[in-house]
């Protein structure tokens, strides 16, 4: 049983080097190691943290070993324990983005052909199984579908947050003619300011590289029920904002962070490296996870006291409601922009077919790969 800050880092390190198959599978792992075998705590404390996490923005996991750190070792074995948790992700996503953009035009891409109606295929699977997670009640769907639509109309996101969570604090405080009388009001206010005034260059006033740390805080502030949920924030600011970042190399981001032992919101760091180099990588990479970190050194405790707050619970369902609906919208623009020929057709349904009926943690990453090498065949030899 590690005792020592060095020893802490080890065992999170080997956590990282083990992190396939996505968070259910990272955090099934880290339970029956740290949990069921070595007891750093009882099984009660951990179903407790693992609410508190669930409940708040970013990968659960890497804020789970956090947590365990600290547990174990004071702040610093908390730091040290995310640290080794995310860096063998960090590195090889770091050098797969390397190759991606000295060979990928002659090695890699061809492989993509095929993946990228597979990468389509799971984010809409990831917003079934998501939404199914979070929309348990009827004022939740009516927050997604109404997010879904102020988002089509290019609503900006922040206005979908603030309307969709007092929405739901409304409904739960049974004022349930003034939360719809407040929904309608909002929305049709927010569709016309967003004609008067479309643009919000205060947000996000330039597009260097230096503001890629802006964008990875974003990304880990706004992913409320899982790294998949922080797509439609890193879409929306990076495609065809930033060089190199296209519609393309952004599915790719997705795909690669599916085949290697990581949490998915490491996408980002691809991201950050084909935008920036090394140091937008870095910047990228620090942005995502400072609230990872933040949440638990700077006050597990106060949170845990803060999610048992019912007031802030249903603003809070209410804004992952929102996500859900925004990640609906993205799935589905993703799906249209990829799916074109028959044989994206096949790829996708297979693909999708293949996330619904196997529960294996190396189903998306085989699936991504089988589909690669399939589409290549395809593409270069038969069709």
């Amino acid at each position: 049983m590690p005792q020592t800050l060095p020893a802490i880092f080890m065992q999170f390190l080997k956590f990282g080097l083990l992190a396939w198959g996505g968070p259910a599978a990272q955090i099934a792992m880290i339970r029956a190691e740290l949990v069921d075998k070595q007891a750093w705590i009882t099984p009660e404390k951990f179903r407790r943290a693992l609410a508190v996490y669930q409940a708040l923005p970013g990968p659960e996991a890497h804020e789970l070993c956090v947590y365990f750190g600290m547990v174990r070792a004071g702040r610093w074995g908390g730091f040290l324990a995310g640290l080794g948790f995310m860096l063998p992700g960090f590195v090889l996503m770091l050098a797969l983005s390397w190759m991606y953009m000295h060979f990928g035009q002659q090695a890699l891409l061809p492989l993509f052909v095929g993946v990228a109606p597979a990468v389509a295929a799971l984010i809409v699977r990831a917003t079934h199984r998501i939404g199914g997670h979070i929309l348990v009640s009827q004022p939740l769907w009516i927050a997604a579908i109404v997010a879904a639509g102020l988002t089509l109309l290019g609503v900006h996101f922040i206005w979908v947050f603030v309307l969709c969570g007092v929405w739901n604090w409304l409904w739960g405080t049974q004022r349930r003619n003034l939360a719809i009388l407040t929904l309608l009001a909002a929305s049709t206010l927010a569709i016309i300011a967003t004609y008067y005034a479309p643009a919000m260059p205060m947000l996000n006033p330039f597009h260097g590289t230096q503001n890629l740390l802006l964008e990875g805080l974003k990304a880990g502030l706004l992913s409320f029920g899982g790294a998949y949920t922080s797509i439609p924030f890193l879409q929306n600011a990076m495609v065809d904002v930033y060089p190199n970042v296209n519609a393309q190399s952004f599915l790719d981001s997705i795909a690669l962070s599916n085949v290697i032992p990581a949490p998915l919101i490491i996408f980002g760091t691809f991201l950050g490296y084909i935008a920036g180099g090394f140091p937008g990588a870095g910047l990228m990479t620090l942005g995502i996870f400072t609230p990872a970190f933040g949440f638990t050194l700077l006050g597990h405790t106060q949170l845990e006291k803060l999610i048992e707050n019912r007031t802030f619970h249903a603003a809070l369902d209410g804004i992952s409601a929102a996500v859900v609906g925004l990640l609906a919208v993205t799935a589905t623009q993703i799906a249209i922009t990829t799916v074109h020929t028959p044989r994206d057709v096949v790829l996708f349904c297979a693909a999708l077919a293949a996330f619904f009926m196997f529960k294996s943690k190396w189903a998306v990453p085989l699936t991504l790969l089988a589909c690669g090498v399939v589409g290549y065949i395809m593409k270069y030899f038969i069709f």
